[in-house]
């Protein structure tokens, strides 16, 4: 009986490459030769819902970092100590190896695809196309959480088994790339066709979908450059505005499921796993007692058997019996992951119009939108909304600070849970005021430095890019990252 061995020599661009040792034949005959393109995009949807939004300190540690949460026994990550556990090799790894690998291959499969089975050649074009456009949006997405994080990263040598020692690329010029290809995604789109089907885990297949999903990432893509290039984010915001999320209705997210191994992550770390890991910052909880935020209740628990609210201190080790736990609406296996939800467009288009972008409405009312579209996402009221929106601290007329202050702390607040986001967010508007905690190692990261792997075995093309950002140290600052 003949057997493969595989010489596998890990890379930084996305997971391995194999070489041929010795070629033995131990085939199943019974296995699948192919799988289908939507199984591909399938996985990559569960695997970059999973790496953004994941509680595991492991892999995700930015709840810490914009002190939504604080730790209990272990309170490394929420000191900023990152290589220990290769925090960016489990963020980094995933992104490449299972998304942007699968999306990629994917791709190649519907490319090739005949679709035979659909009648008309015209119909057959624009499903193709609707498929392609899809995968293509996805792909922008985890590109740009992935510059977002690291700042310069390979790119336009990476994803080929050819070259496992892909350069770096500049992180402004991969975004432009990224803008380009997001535009040419949303010209392929037609609605009178079909899209991925019903194995897409985020819309189902339903094109109409997938285009706002498409234009409110350009719309975010377009604020995330407002401060380093004005005139390019105005003309994309514009562009994208009468096009983006209209309701929660819309928002971009995968629905989990009640049984393993489909859980969502925040179920498994904080009941499956029987810890204790993790309690309100009392950074959050303070600001949402002071303001009356009536999604306290959702977002965290009170103490014990009591009706008090009391965060623990961020980069500290608490005390869980003592501290607000996350509330019980993140213990639900099925709670959706999003990805961009109708809250952050409607912060997008407030930002917009104060930078005197054309995208309709005043800044006033797309912030109300925004508050009160997180309000009714946790399971508040209209009512509620309005009555917060009515606080002075919270009132767009009355709250403090200009409107990136403004802006971003509520803005802050809705991003809850999107930790991933939340802290590209904090990044970008420096709101809200963020101290570093008392026992943290550096700074409260403005990126996370290159995994160990990168610096071993692609030292090279490490050492211009750590060159190129001005360190790889946590302090160096991604492109956009002004101020």
């Amino acid at each position: 009986m003949k057997r493969i061995l595989l010489f596998c020599i890990p890379a930084l661009l996305f997971a391995t490459s194999c070489k041929d040792l010795d070629e033995y034949d131990n085939l199943n005959p019974k296995a699948a030769t192919t799988v289908p393109a939507v199984s591909l995009v399938g996985n990559a949807q569960r695997v970059l819902a999973n790496t953004i939004n994941t509680p595991d300190y492991n892999i995700n540690p930015f709840r810490f970092y914009v002190q939504h949460w604080a730790a209990t026994t272990y309170p490394d990550e929420s000191q900023f100590i990152i290589q220990t556990r290769s925090i960016n090799r489990f963020f980094w790894d995933p992104l490449y190896r299972d998304v942007l690998s699968d999306l990629n291959e994917g791709k190649k499969i519907i490319t090739e695809d005949a679709f035979s089975t659909i009648a008309d050649p015209a119909t057959r074009e624009k499903v193709k196309n609707n498929q392609l456009a899809s995968v293509e949006v996805l792909e922008v997405y985890a590109w740009s959480v992935l510059v977002n994080t690291f700042g310069d990263i390979p790119y336009s040598e990476a994803l080929n088994a050819e070259n496992v020692l892909p350069k770096f690329d500049d992180d402004a010029a991969i975004y432009s790339d990224l803008v380009t290809r997001l535009d040419k995604a949303i010209g392929m789109f037609d609605v009178s066709a079909a899209g991925l089907g019903t194995g897409d885990l985020y819309y189902a297949g339903k094109v109409e979908n997938w285009v706002k999903f498409a234009n409110s990432l350009k719309l975010r893509l377009a604020l995330t450059l407002a401060d380093v290039d004005a005139a390019k984010a105005k003309t994309m915001a514009e562009a994208a505005a009468p096009k983006v999320f209209t309701s929660n209705a819309d928002n971009a997210k995968i629905t989990y499921l009640s049984a393993l191994p489909n859980r969502n992550q925040l179920y498994e770390s904080l009941v499956q796993s029987g810890r204790a890991d993790f309690v309100g910052a009392s950074t959050l909880i303070d600001k949402m007692i002071a303001t009356g935020d009536p999604r306290l209740n959702e977002y965290f628990k009170p103490v014990g058997t009591t009706s008090t609210f009391k965060g623990g201190t961020p980069g500290a080790p608490n005390s869980y019996e003592n501290s607000s736990a996350p509330g019980t609406m993140l213990e639900n296996p099925t709670l959706p992951g999003m990805l961009l939800t109708y809250s952050e467009v409607e912060f997008l288009l407030a930002e917009a119009v104060e930078r005197g972008f054309n995208v309709g409405g005043t800044a006033i009312a797309h912030y109300n939108a925004g508050v009160t579209a997180s309000i009714l996402e946790w399971g508040g009221t209209e009512a509620e909304a309005t009555a917060y929106l009515l606080k002075p601290g919270v009132n767009y007329l009355t709250a403090p600070g200009n409107y990136k202050q403004k802006i971003g702390t509520q803005k802050w607040i809705a991003l809850y849970n999107m930790p991933t986001q939340a802290w590209t967010e904090w990044r970008r508007l420096d709101a809200p005021n963020l101290e570093k905690p008392a026992a943290a190692i550096s700074a409260i990261p403005l990126r996370l430095p290159y995994p160990t792997t990168e610096a071993n075995l692609n030292t090279t093309n490490y050492d211009a890019a750590a060159a190129a950002i001005g360190g790889d140290v946590v302090t160096s600052k991604v492109f956009w990252d002004k101020f």
